[in-house]
């Protein structure tokens, strides 16, 4: 009995060891072969479902992979392990402070972290959704305010300067991310917005879960914004950078965070990076779930998003032929109301892809100038947006091919006065007045040029900031800023005077409030006397005259202004 008792128990330790020398070798050898691993471990049976062809797997749709947050992930799927890591896997190993996160993967060169005084907390649990808001301390709402009078000064150095202090200071990083990106330094701005999420993940209340799709936030309170535009400004990076599908399961995210409302209006995006990452089947659920209670076909980018993802499913090979002779039948009937609903997408997508359509498309009123001139703002503003984001997907030759007998057939109808026609120009008229906040907040933050020109004039005469674009009208605010202790309007002439000159001035320096101190108020003048002698050496010290040209100079003229 000893003898078979410790038998067992060798076994074991042999089986252990074995297993250890296994990973080892996967994780220096076999890097390529963790996603087929992990495929293999997922449910065999969710697999094929989701590679049907219209009915989609019975997760939760705006299910998130933790995997699929990972953008490394993505590029190994395209390039390899080893061109992705390189030699990255000795360096994590002497990570010790950085604990492994979902939403970003923390670097060495970061400052080492340390409480900010944001936390998350659960406000209440309705119909299975639980509601969450991030909320500021007391430490965190004064470097807030040193924030907002950095932003008022208009020197973003003064932005660094309290990021030196308070690194992981959310509403900074967002700021500075955007001065850095206009200064065509992608690789910092990007750098600062993965430092964001970091930090605001840090903060995450135990029972938060990020794949659930049951958690909200509500983008009216000004605490939650940053997360919002941080992930937002994060997958923006990702589809430039050439991952759409790491993209896409971010935008499935801020979606879920409230679905509802959609304070960004991901809607207008999802399509586009579905289609990027070839995620067919789940745009077609989407358009079918929601169609019923949001309407999704009176968007454009969802009328012709759609009926080119069917088409896309009708071209796959491994697909029974039935599903493909179903998606493309649905391609059809869907891509005709889109035409017949928004006719003015057809010339200006044309036009981008650069192909010339026949005499018969180019003369024909219901497709030419009229349809866009005649169309409203609003309406201008969505299939600008679309036209200059998707145009790309549909240079392909063969969805040409597919489009131009479809755009025929519009035309008979139109010729032959069909009811769909007329209730489609009707719709046009009584919809699309005016766009909700949030539209305009997701056109400034995509930087579209053909969007953003159409945007109206109040919205582009008011300053819009980085860090919390056109914050909604109905905000819930929980602490409010202090008034200036120094009013300019209380100043002199001469000190508002020198104020222009040098903002950093203050002539009347530190008031005291206690009237009666007679010496106190001499020595406040006496202090901002000096100060005013002190500006003036400073402004005549700077001050640099021009030398006037000499007489024998040959090319001067003798003049001298």
């Amino acid at each position: 009995q000893p003898a078979l008792s410790n038998k067992p128990r060798k076994k074991k330790k042999k089986r252990k060891t074995k297993k250890n020398s296994a990973g080892e070798t996967v994780e220096d050898n076999d890097l390529e072969d963790i996603d087929s691993l992990l495929e293999r471990i997922e449910d065999p049976g969710l697999a094929p479902q989701s590679r049907g062809g219209i009915i989609a797997d019975s997760r939760p749709l705006l299910y998130v992979e933790h995997r699929n947050l990972n953008p490394e992930n993505e590029l190994k799927r395209y390039f390899g392990a080893r061109a992705v890591l390189g030699d990255q896997r000795p360096r994590q190993r002497q990570r010790q402070y950085i604990r492994s996160m979902w939403l970003t993967a923390p670097k060495n060169t970061w400052p080492r972290y340390s409480k900010t005084g944001i936390t998350m907390q659960l406000l209440d649990t309705r119909r299975g959704v639980q509601h969450f808001t991030f909320e500021h301390h007391r430490e965190y709402q004064q470097v807030q305010f040193k924030f907002l009078d950095a932003v008022e000064s208009m020197d973003p150095n003064n932005i660094v300067l309290l990021l030196q202090m308070n690194p992981y200071h959310v509403d900074s990083l967002l700021q500075l991310s955007d001065v850095c990106r206009m200064q065509e330094d992608q690789e910092m701005a990007r750098d600062l917005i993965e430092r964001a999420l970091y930090s605001l993940e840090c903060t995450f209340h135990p029972v938060f879960s990020l794949t659930s799709g049951t958690c909200r936030l509500d983008y009216r309170r000004p605490e939650n914004r940053a997360f919002f535009l941080a992930l937002f400004k994060h997958l923006m990076f990702l589809e430039k950078r050439g991952c759409p599908r790491t993209a896409l399961e971010f935008c499935k995210l801020i979606l879920s965070l409230d679905p509802e409302n959609d304070p960004l209006c991901v809607l207008l995006l999802i399509d586009f990076l579905s289609l990027r990452a070839r995620e067919y089947t789940f745009l077609t659920r989407l358009f079918h779930e929601w169609e019923s209670h949001r309407n999704l076909s009176q968007l454009p980018n969802f009328a012709f998003s759609v009926p080119l993802a069917y088409f896309f499913l009708s071209q796959q090979e491994e697909l029974p032929e039935l599903e493909r002779s179903q998606a493309r039948e649905r391609a059809a009937q869907l891509i005709q109301l889109a035409l017949i609903m928004f006719p003015s997408v057809l010339m200006p997508l044309l036009d981008h892809c650069g192909v010339q359509p026949d005499a018969r498309v180019t003369s024909h009123p219901f497709f030419g100038l009229n349809a866009q001139i005649s169309q409203s703002p609003a309406l201008n503003q969505l299939t600008s947006l679309y036209v200059g984001r998707t145009h790309a997907l549909w240079k392909d030759p063969a969805v040409m091919a597919w489009l131009e007998p479809h755009v025929h057939e519009v035309l008979r109808m139109v010729e032959a006065q069909d009811v769909l026609v007329q209730e489609a120009e009707h719709k046009r008229k009584i919809r699309y007045q005016s766009a909700p906040r949030n539209i305009y907040r997701h056109i400034i933050l995509s930087e579209m040029k053909e969007a953003t020109a159409a945007l109206p004039l109040e919205v582009t005469s008011q300053p819009v900031m980085g860090f919390d674009p056109l914050p909604p009208l109905d905000s819930i605010v929980s602490y409010t800023r202090p008034e200036r202790t120094n009013h300019p309007s209380n100043e002199s002439t001469l000190s508002l005077f020198f104020r222009s000159l040098l903002p950093n001035f203050n002539l009347q320096g530190d008031i005291r409030h206690d009237g009666d101190d007679e010496a106190g108020a001499v020595q406040d003048l006496n202090q901002g006397v000096n100060r005013l002698m002190a500006a003036m050496r400073d402004m005549l010290a700077n001050i640099q005259f021009q030398e006037p040209p000499r007489d024998d100079n040959p090319e001067g003229d003798g003049d001298w202004d």
